[in-house]
């Protein structure tokens, strides 16, 4: 029998809520015996459904119908009379950041303005551009050289970039073992493969990051030191120290994604909470720092930026080129001015409070819960109490609720799937967001699915 229609029965089964999220699914044995097919059939229908993202399996506990958001006419679906609530997305917006940002574009609807700024850019920008970039990216003892700074049209292609440039297909990449999922994506287009990597409460944890080259050479490591996605840790300034000595020991080179670290500091100021300058700092000549403005500023304005050592900033370039990932030049001119003119500060600051305003919700209504958080953070990771499950959590909290949550197995590399969801605190209006964690609260409460 084709395994793929035998998929799509059971698809139509997720559908129609037969089969509703977080159910367990039967083992691969007990399941070839009950549709009378081969075991090899039963693992290849399993495999296709988890493509699909319609299951997920958990080592040692079985599969898992995935949670997914309810549609109209879905079983999960419960008249709450409220507005569905998505804290999925985490896109923070500042009040009054789009008057901030249009006062810069004026100048740039000017008819001669306007000629140079939709001419072609290249990966490295303009020395406008690039000295912009510095002194957004610079952070208490460390500022990137403007030489050394290159351009993606947004974060995500600015860690394509790096990626490709580092590591070739079929090639072994460390990670941390919880990470944001779109670097999983990007990952699986490169044909890499992720080495997940253990974290404490510092951040990634050195030794096992030897551990595992020694196991089979790594071709580089992705890490995010600074409010980490989404377990909010930073790591200190000597596990920074720890892991620039072990890079150079290793002869690897360090993806650094410092996209949320403007949270914890304000441009080239030093920061009350002390934390340290990025792992850029420490190892110049290993890290490849990325970062965007999308979390900056605005999500449908953003430019990526890719500080670069001189070894590595050739291929790079290429890489950019090459991807098709190069910034728009309306945006770097729109960038250039958005940083001279303190847009970008301004933006930033109102952020920051309005962060720690609704980190107060989170500690206000998850106190009783183990969450991790950071004052400074957009997000917050809410390991879950028993019997719950990550999967079972987020279908109910959407079926009943209307609230959309992350499960932790999103984030998970490897075997490792938490019972935990990630938070975002960041896009639905504060009083939306208040109601919305009181819910949840009441939820997890209960006795479970």
């Amino acid at each position: 029998m084709d395994y793929r229609r035998v998929a799509d029965e059971m698809a139509q089964e997720i559908e129609s809520g037969v089969l509703r999220p977080g159910d367990r699914l039967p083992t691969q044995r007990a399941f070839a015996r009950r549709r009378r097919i081969a075991v090899s059939t039963a693992i290849r229908v399993y495999g296709e459904l988890g493509r699909r993202g319609l299951v997920v399996g958990e080592v040692g506990r079985g599969t898992f119908v995935r949670a997914a958001p309810p549609h109209p006419g879905s079983v999960l679906a419960e008249d709450s009379g409220r507005t569905p609530v998505n804290l999925e997305l985490n896109y923070p917006v500042a009040e009054g950041q789009s008057e901030l940002m249009a006062r810069a574009l004026g100048a740039l609807l000017r008819p001669d303005v306007l000629t140079g700024a939709t001419r072609p850019a290249a990966a490295d920008g303009t020395p406008a551009a690039r000295e912009a970039a510095a002194h957004l990216l610079a952070r208490p003892g460390w500022r990137p050289d403007p030489e050394r700074i290159l351009f993606a049209g947004n974060g995500r292609q600015a860690i394509a970039a790096a990626l490709s440039s580092l590591v070739r297909p079929g090639g072994r990449l460390g990670i941390e073992e919880l990470t944001y999922p779109l670097v999983k994506a990007i990952a699986g287009q490169l044909g890499i493969d992720l080495v997940p990597l253990a974290v404490d409460a510092q951040g990634l944890v050195p030794e096992s990051l030897a551990a595992a080259h020694r196991r089979a050479p790594l071709s580089a490591v992705y890490v995010q030191p600074t409010l980490h996605n989404p377990l909010t840790l930073t790591m200190g300034g000597q596990r920074r120290e720890q892991l620039a000595a072990l890079l150079a020991e290793l002869d690897l080179t360090a993806v650094e994604d410092t996209t949320w670290a403007f949270l914890a500091a304000p441009p080239g100021a030093a920061t009350a909470n002390g934390t340290p300058p990025p792992l850029a700092a420490y190892a110049p000549d290993r890290t490849v720092l990325v970062d965007s403005l999308s979390k900056r500023l605005a999500p449908g304005l953003t430019t990526g930026f890719l500080a670069a050592p001189a070894a590595h900033a050739p291929a790079l370039a290429r890489a950019l080129r090459s991807g098709a990932w190069t910034a728009g030049r309306f945006n770097l001119e729109a960038a250039v001015r958005w940083a001279g003119d303190g847009t970008v500060e301004e933006v930033g600051a109102a952020k920051r409070a309005d962060a720690a305003a609704r980190h107060a919700l989170v500690r206000g209504h998850l106190g009783g819960f183990r969450v991790r958080s950071d004052p400074a953070a957009y997000y917050c990771w809410w390991e879950l109490p028993a019997p719950w499950r990550a999967e079972t959590f987020a279908a109910a909290a959407a079926g009943r609720l209307g609230i959309a949550v992350t499960p932790g197995t999103a984030f998970a590399v490897g075997a490792a799937v938490p019972d935990a969801v990630r938070i975002g605190l960041a896009t639905p209006p504060v009083p939306v967001l208040d109601g919305a964690l009181r819910r949840l609260a009441a939820l997890a409460a209960t006795a479970g699915p």
